[in-house]
């Protein structure tokens, strides 16, 4: 299963009333720390590319991060760890994490 930071832009409604009982395990592309980076590096690019603001962005990557934290099974220790700080995190600390994340990812 793949879902990009815009087709969450299009589907979010459909994300929003999508019901899971188990997490998902079928992140199959990403199957490592550097493959994750660079997917998403590049789907951050694809979205400025399309006139998408950096808040906006921001915003998307909030709510797609939400719905893998609720739904997905880490697959990595890397993913554990995000998933842990995403949800032991307030609302503005997300932001920050976000922040830090795409700053990361320009790198």
């Amino acid at each position: 299963m793949y879902i990009s930071l815009l087709n969450l832009h299009f589907y979010g409604d459909f994300l929003e009333n999508l019901e899971v009982e188990k997490c998902i395990s079928g992140m199959n592309f990403v199957n490592d720390w550097a493959t994750w980076r660079k997917t998403v590096k590049e789907q951050i690019a694809q979205a400025k590319k399309m006139g998408l603001s950096e808040s906006h962005i921001e915003e998307l990557a909030q709510a797609f991060t939400s719905f893998l934290a609720e739904k997905v099974c880490p697959a990595t220790p890397e993913e554990e760890l995000l998933k842990e700080m995403w949800d032991t995190s307030s609302s503005d600390e997300r932001k920050v994490l976000t922040r830090i994340l795409f700053k990361m990812m320009e790198k």
